[in-house]
């Protein structure tokens, strides 16, 4: 039986997943997927090569790890994947990355249920 933290956990997550997603695909080569993510963002802060801190925002999307199947295949994220997500008559295109070294994913809670996808913004597809 799961303890208290977790079942509560898991009651938060289905109250996200249910109210705040929207329907992004996610893209591996040929392989796609239809997801519903919640949109968030994670600011970066990094030394240039002056030392000066530049900061850089990243567009998140958080979703269910065992939502993202690849090929019939559960996988995690890898830089240079592509999340499509629908705005009107066209869809955004970001690039899963992140910026020093920092890896291009994380879980977002501490029972490795729920993936924050960090990515930036590379093409506008449309109208």
């Amino acid at each position: 039986m799961a303890d208290l933290l977790e079942q509560g956990a898991a009651f938060l997550d289905e109250r996200r997943h249910t109210h705040l997603t929207r329907t992004v695909t996610y893209q591996r080569g040929a392989d796609s997927v239809d997801l519903a993510a919640t949109v968030g963002r994670t600011l970066f802060e990094q030394a240039d090569e002056s030392g000066f801190i530049r900061k850089v925002e990243s567009r998140d999307f958080l979703f269910r790890r065992t939502d993202l199947v690849l090929g019939a295949i559960e996988t995690l994220p890898k830089a240079g994947d592509r999340i499509r997500e629908p705005d009107g008559a066209q869809t955004q295109v970001y690039e899963v990355m992140a910026p020093g070294g920092e890896p291009p994913f994380r879980f977002s809670d501490p029972y490795r249920k729920v993936l924050r996808i960090h990515t930036k913004h590379v093409a506008t597809e449309g109208a």
